[in-house]
């Protein structure tokens, strides 16, 4: 299994990014995928996932300015994110969830078994 992040950038506040990850090695559109973030110096923290069939689930989302996709004839999980602001600087990764998992609350960390390498996004003016 192989997840690879990219579109990680600095942009100014306001500015918007779209982060892509390219998955291999798995029937990606068999498995629920989503994003974990980790803000400098904090642990890592769940905030979107989308399930099969294309429908999102992230009830924390970051007040609509986040939207996760995915493209299952590209094997691609996107994240389009809008208005940045600093509180966004985060080191972003590409997860697939284990649907075997003991840990089956999508925001528990635990239950994606395999991560990408994570791609950097810097909000700063």
């Amino acid at each position: 299994v192989h997840l690879v992040e990219s579109g990680g950038a600095m942009v100014h506040p306001g500015g918007s990014l779209r982060l892509s990850c390219e998955a291999s090695g798995f029937m990606f559109s068999e498995y629920d995928m989503g994003w974990v973030r980790q803000a400098p110096g904090k642990g890592l923290e769940w905030f979107a996932t989308i399930i099969t069939g294309d429908i999102p689930y992230d009830p924390t989302s970051v007040e609509g300015r986040f939207i996760i996709s995915r493209d299952n004839a590209k094997n691609t999980l996107n994240l389009q994110m809008n208005s940045l602001i600093p509180e966004n600087t985060d080191l972003y990764y590409c997860v697939k969830d284990n649907p075997l998992s003991y840990y089956s609350d999508y925001a528990d960390t635990r239950g994606y078994d395999a991560w990408g390498q994570e791609t950097r996004v810097t909000v700063s003016s």
